[in-house]
């Protein structure tokens, strides 16, 4: 790899062990890929705490929180004093909500190291957003800008929707950017990479978020890495039907960038969103296509009793928990079900401001914060099939929970925390 004089610099121990560590595993990882540079970043997302048993355990038994950093960020066993972050960095969401340990099946003792833990990654400059949307709380890069970002469905959020550039990093490769402020330059940070390489045409409106998460998840299922160009989208879709979007297709295939013409930033054209590609393939999707879609999202539904309704994967705005008050407002959820809502601790500040953490908490149900089911593996006693308004979350509970999942409407889920059971067709 070519390296500039700074870089140089940083990989000789200039600034000391941890970053020379860092450059290192940068190198080591760019040229893996193929990479002929780094490029600067200025905007680094990912997850540096210790939030489960496992690094709980680690860190105690080998020296804290650098000892975490030193192995799981730096790919060092030697243990070295990490110094202040490089670059914006912001942190995602936990393995499980701080202020909800019970409900998350915590210790206190694992609340109180994790407490210890977030100051120390705050002393080093990371921002303790803790959520999978950062764009949603602060975060929000520039077209161009080149970032290193965790998270699928916010890597695809930030390629496709705002027109910033990354790649699907990993907990090492953040790391050492944070220290840094470089990644390598390869994939979407590279104008090749992000044009278009398949099309896919609308026959049908796309309209609700229930609408964008079906055709999400077909899409990437079809598409798998590939960077579809889309047309026929019609009216513009707001930020929680495109982050249901993105979410879905980056779950059932790999897809971290799309392009919807006349609508994301990348795409005043189909011409300027393929970038002189010819489409390999071109598919259609209609009625045919969301139907069968939505038959296979809820193969694994048979049970109509719910025990549990989950809403905010990924995190819920403040639009949809305003949303969730007005369908709630009045009712009451089902003595034999639960219904929890996660969104980004800032936005919970915002909803409870607004009445609608008291709305929702009257009728029996809990905003959370910081996690979700999926990441936290925590979901109320005796959880046999839940409700679920993201498709993302319908494809990856069952698997790590082994739960039957119903997906639908944010109304429809609504109406099976309070009736305890899903009755929509």
């Amino acid at each position: 790899m070519r390296l500039t004089d700074e870089e140089k610099a940083m990989a000789d121990g200039r600034d000391g062990p941890a970053i020379a560590k860092a450059m290192d595993l940068l190198v080591r990882y760019g040229e893996a890929l193929g990479a002929e540079a780094l490029v600067e970043t200025r905007n680094v997302t990912g997850t540096v705490t210790a939030t489960t048993p496992f690094m709980r355990d680690f860190a105690l038994e080998r020296g804290g929180m650098d000892a975490v950093f030193s192995e799981f960020s730096l790919d060092s066993q030697e243990v070295v004093a990490i110094p202040k972050v490089k670059a914006f960095s912001s942190h995602l969401q936990l393995g499980f909500d701080p202020h909800h340990p019970k409900e998350m099946g915590v210790s206190e003792e694992m609340v109180r190291f994790y407490k210890k833990s977030e100051a120390e990654v705050a002393r080093l400059g990371v921002q303790i957003l803790n959520t999978c949307t950062p764009y949603q709380v602060g975060n929000v890069p520039t077209r161009g800008e080149h970032c290193a970002w965790m998270e699928s469905s916010a890597v695809v959020y930030c390629n496709s929707v705002l027109g910033g550039r990354t790649n699907t990093e990993g907990r090492e490769s953040v790391g050492a950017a944070m220290l840094t402020a470089r990644i390598p330059d390869w994939g979407l940070h590279r104008d090749e990479g992000r044009r278009g390489t398949i099309g896919v045409h609308l026959d049908m409106p796309v309209e609700s978020v229930e609408d964008w998460g079906l055709f999400g998840y077909w899409m990437g299922d079809w598409v798998q890495e590939r960077v579809p160009v889309i047309t026929g989208a019609g009216a513009v879709p707001n930020l929680p039907r495109l982050k249901h979007f993105g979410a879905a297709a980056s779950s059932s295939g790999g897809v971290e960038m799309f392009h919807l013409v006349g609508i994301t930033p990348e795409a005043n054209t189909s011409e300027q969103a393929y970038g002189g590609n010819r489409p390999a393939d071109l598919r259609h999707y209609g009625p045919r296509e969301r139907a069968a879609t939505l038959e296979r999202i809820n193969a694994n539904g048979s049970d109509r009793q719910v025990d549990y309704v989950m809403l905010g994967c990924p995190h819920y705005t403040i639009e949809q928990i305003w949303e969730a008050a007005q369908l709630i407002e009045g009712r009451q959820v089902h003595e034999n079900s639960a219904l929890w809502i996660f969104t980004p601790r800032a936005i919970k500040d915002v909803a409870t401001r607004n009445g609608y953490t008291r709305i929702i908490e009257a009728a029996g149900g809990k905003i959370m914060t910081d996690s979700c089911s999926a990441m936290s593996r925590a979901v109320p006693p005796g959880t046999k099939v839940v409700a679920l308004d993201s498709a993302k979350q319908a494809h990856y509970l069952p698997a790590i929970l082994g739960l039957q999942a119903w997906f639908g409407t944010t109304a429809q889920c609504i109406d099976a925390a309070c009736s305890g059971r899903w009755s929509a067709p």
